[in-house]
């Protein structure tokens, strides 16, 4: 049988019960301006472990690699993000959810997505529907995921709009939650290139858009009244 897809999950880790599936975790932390790989710690927040939810019902072979860059609340620097991508690349990952946004480019956060992507990893992260750009969504070769309120859990859309190229349904699997929107989208979309890894897809950024492409329910932006 062919190995599972390995999913890196940058976020706030994953809880107790999730570890089975997890083959590796770390946590970065940033303090006086150092970078600091410690332990990671069972998720306080609930959005990384409703991410690794969304990602393994999409994908229920999948295993995870977990960096915890959030830690008290949904707040991290794009230091703690691009060593978390470097440490995830360095541990196999395949496809790398990163269900965030900054608001500020970097240049080690782009070096770090460009060192990702020539080693043939996936890139899906989260994208406002609208609104100004967030990083490192809007870096080329980063598939720009977001929530499309049109989406039921399973389906995709095409967008390929200035904002974002692909949607997906916009809530977690339990009721509430941290993560909605743009975050949940990206999960399920994240998901969706699991599987389509896992079934023998060919890891070419060309393929995995052409796969989504093909499986969209929906066309073009959402459009709504009023």
């Amino acid at each position: 049988m062919p190995e599972p897809v390995r999913i890196g999950i940058v976020d706030s880790g994953c809880r107790v019960d999730q570890l089975p599936k997890v083959l590796a975790s770390a946590g970065f932390t940033l303090s006086e301006g150092q970078i600091q790989r410690v332990d990671a710690q069972e998720d306080r927040i609930g959005h990384g472990s409703e991410m690794l939810d969304i990602v393994a019902w999409v994908a229920p072979e999948a295993r995870f690699l977990v960096a915890q860059v959030f830690r008290e609340r949904l707040s991290t620097s794009a230091v703690q993000v691009s060593v978390a991508i470097d440490w995830l690349v360095g541990q196999g990952a395949q496809v790398i959810n990163l269900s965030l946004g900054l608001r500020h480019d970097r240049e080690m956060l782009s070096l770090a997505c460009q060192r990702a992507l020539a080693a043939g990893v996936i890139l899906c992260a989260s994208a406002p529907a609208r609104g100004a750009a967030v990083y490192p969504g809007a870096y080329a070769g980063v598939f720009r995921m977001t929530g499309d309120a049109r989406c039921k859990r399973g389906e995709i859309s095409y967008l390929e709009t200035v904002h974002a190229d692909f949607g997906a349904h916009v809530r977690p699997l339990g009721a509430g939650g941290a993560g909605t929107g743009a975050s949940a989208g990206c999960a399920h979309l994240t998901g969706a290139v699991a599987r389509y890894l896992g079934s023998g897809g060919v890891p070419a950024l060309s393929r995995v858009r052409r796969y989504l492409i093909e499986r969209a329910r929906y066309r073009g932006p959402e459009r709504r009244v009023g």
